[in-house]
């Protein structure tokens, strides 16, 4: 193991002919050129699947939310689902930027850039499902405490509310991150512009950047603070999340693994969207260079490692529910595996703890078609976990007079294809107008991994 950590280490981390020149050049051209015709059918596609959304959203407004599958005792369903599916996929974009920055990780380079803007887009993503849960969307400011003239103040002590302040400051120093650091980025880009709206623009957004070295001290001052800051957050944020179901007492939720739990299942799913992402991405604008091979195998790795976490927690629920003597809790797990929603249970464990297996294999782990294949089925095994806990855990609790069933509608799917679609559509639209790689950070692994590189331009 220590051989291949040590031959790992001297694996160059771009291509190692690439010169500064060559960084720039490379990593800007999907923004000067035209949009090909595949990004354009890409973005009819994930703007249509946003249209589908949208229709939900009118006719939520106009007939209420009653045309959702929620019923009695099923008061969560997919809005909820989706609401912690989008949650978790933000988590990895933080997690590569920060912690594996705090922790020198220079393989992070080629990948923090898209998996940052991957966050800020998922963060938006579940914003709205709360939003559209509360039936009145437009009563949401309510959430917010501000003197108001109805002597009306919010309930801490309510769960849900952790949730607004948790997720609001997470999406907060996400964006404030992912910024600053297209600082330098968005001066080669004025630098470089060719027209003077171009130019006026990007001059704008890159907050007077000169590169000097002033510039550059108070630059990795704050970007190291911000690392420290967005560190805690992607802990707390789904382990709030995961908060909202621990401190009730329902069978199912009512157990203290749910944070660590949530945390290690938000980073194998956001670990797994950023792999499918960054696959295109990568064949599609030839960044071959860039995001090498041993980028994804790292990543697979990641994943391998946190599927063992999600499955040693599946047991731990299960071992936990056994070992109290609760029948309640005995009869939720029994229900999971074999109740009406099996299929769903089975499922989450065939793609969430089964397949990842396959990353054992190092020539798996570096075969970017299988690779891809999983990462799909890691989300969708993902997704099935998420809809497992809430609808399984309230369709049958302590009464069986009580018991019901809950059918997603057509209405419920519409809204959770109009998330894809709001969330592709706006991932494609960062990859036409930011650059996708930090062009900064990659000079910088440029210059030290190798000796007698090219360091023109």
């Amino acid at each position: 193991m220590s051989d291949e950590i040590s031959e790992m280490a001297k694996t160059p981390l771009v291509h190692p002919d690439l010169t500064m020149a060559d960084v720039s050049g490379d990593i800007i051209k999907p923004m000067e050129r035209f949009p090909s015709p595949l990004w354009f059918l890409a973005f009819v596609i994930a703007f249509a699947m946003l249209g589908a959304g949208g229709f939900t959203v009118v006719n939520q407004l106009e007939k209420g939310i009653g045309i959702l599958g929620l019923n009695h005792p099923v008061g969560w369903g997919v809005y909820i689902t989706n609401f912690v599916f989008w949650i978790g996929i933000g988590h990895a974009g933080t997690l590569i930027s920060a912690i594996l920055f705090l922790l020198r990780q220079r393989w992070r380079t080629s990948i923090n850039r898209s998996a940052e803007a991957m966050t800020l887009f998922a963060v938006v993503t579940a914003m709205l499902f709360p939003l559209m849960h509360l039936g009145r969307p437009w009563f949401a400011f309510w959430l917010f405490p501000y003197p108001n003239e109805r002597s009306l103040w919010v309930n801490f002590r309510s769960p849900l509310m952790w949730d607004v302040f948790a997720v609001t400051t997470y999406g907060l120093i996400s964006l404030m991150f992912w910024y600053q650091g297209l600082l330098p980025d968005l001066a080669t880009i004025r630098d470089r512009a060719g027209n003077k709206l171009r130019k006026l623009i990007f001059g704008k957004l890159s907050l007077g950047w000169t590169g000097s070295h002033r510039n550059w001290n108070h630059y990795e001052k704050s970007y190291l603070l911000f690392a420290g800051l967005a560190t805690p957050l992607v802990l707390s944020v789904h382990s709030v999340v995961a908060t909202d179901f621990a401190v009730s007492l329902l069978p199912g939720w009512h157990t203290t693994i749910f944070p660590p739990y949530f945390v290690a299942g938000a980073i194998f799913s956001g670990f797994a969207m950023v792999m499918t992402l960054i696959i295109i991405m990568r064949k599609a604008f030839k960044m071959e260079n860039y995001i090498t091979i041993n980028h994804l195998e790292l990543m697979n790795k990641i994943i391998l490692l946190t599927s063992l976490f999600v499955g040693y927690s599946y047991l731990t629920e299960i071992f936990t529910a056994w070992y109290s003597g609760n029948q309640f809790e005995q009869f939720t797990f029994l229900n999971r595996a074999f109740g009406p929603y099996a299929i769903v249970y089975w499922l989450m464990v065939t793609c969430n703890v089964i397949i990842p297996q396959l990353f054992w294999s190092k020539k798996i782990r570096r075969s970017v078609p299988i690779m891809f294949i999983i990462s799909i089925f890691v989300n969708v095994g993902m997704w099935c976990e998420r809809f497992n806990i809430i609808v399984t855990s309230l369709h049958r609790d302590f009464l069986p007079s009580a018991w019901g069933m809950y059918t997603p509608t057509a209405f419920d799917w519409g809204m959770t294809i109009g998330s894809f679609g709001l969330f592709f559509t706006l991932f494609l639209l960062f990859v036409r107008l930011f650059p996708t790689i930090s062009i900064a950070e990659i000079k910088g692994v440029l210059i030290r991994p190798f000796v007698g590189a090219k360091q023109s331009g």
